[in-house]
């Protein structure tokens, strides 16, 4: 099988994931901004992962809060969180991203992150030009059901790009079924927080650095 695209997944794939403390302060600090000092504990880590639309309403009328308006600003706060973390060292490109430049495909990024978050990373490691379109979750309640494993900004990416035969890597289970979804092969990166996870999907490919798509994309 050769491939004509490549699409990656970012936090995890491309960068370091961020650590979960440091989102989970975010969303504690946006409760702040709507005046809330003391959420539940439980109430905050559902907003800083996995959010659902029923839980932020859930959640925000606890609160009493405007559901809209507390995403857009735990959002906002989050990426902000995110890009401090960039800028101080401490969320940071893979080394092997560099052999990317060396693939003549068309390639794409993918993420649940939010759109400001991706664009952000991108620029700041000035890796941007490599990707031909990449799209992030726009900062409202709705575009979390278009998260993966829904294949929406997926096979916005893929239409972008004018994809034949193309490729998915991600280091998530969703990865794998969003790119099932969307009727692409995928390849699951064992990245060392993967490195001896179990999968419950079946991916095309199991690898273990993103050099070993040079091999992949040229079967």
């Amino acid at each position: 099988m050769t491939y004509d695209t490549v699409v990656f997944d970012n936090d995890g794939v491309l960068v370091g994931r961020t650590r979960f403390e440091v989102l989970q302060d975010a969303t504690e600090e946006t409760f702040e901004q709507f005046g809330v000092t003391d959420p539940d504990p439980d109430h905050v880590e559902d907003m800083t992962i996995g959010a659902t639309p029923e839980q932020v309403a859930a959640v925000c009328d606890r609160y009493g809060l405007e559901p809209e308006s507390f995403w857009r600003t735990r959002d906002r706060t989050l990426s902000g969180a995110q890009q401090e973390e960039a800028r101080a060292g401490r969320k940071t490109p893979y080394g092997d991203v560099e052999t990317l430049t060396e693939l003549d495909i068309s390639m794409g990024v993918v993420s649940s992150n939010q759109q400001e978050t991706v664009d952000f990373l991108l620029d700041h490691f000035d890796i941007s030009e490599l990707f031909d379109t990449a799209y992030g979750r726009e900062a409202t309640i709705e575009s979390l059901d278009l998260r993966k494993p829904n294949s929406h900004y997926l096979e916005r990416a893929l239409a972008d790009l004018e994809a034949e035969s193309a490729l998915f890597v991600g280091d998530n289970e969703s990865d794998i079924k969003a790119a099932e979804n969307a009727g692409i092969d995928s390849a699951f990166i064992r990245r060392p927080h993967r490195r001896d996870w179990y999968l419950n999907v079946w991916p095309t490919w199991d690898i273990d650095s993103l050099d070993d798509l040079h091999g992949i994309c040229n079967a």
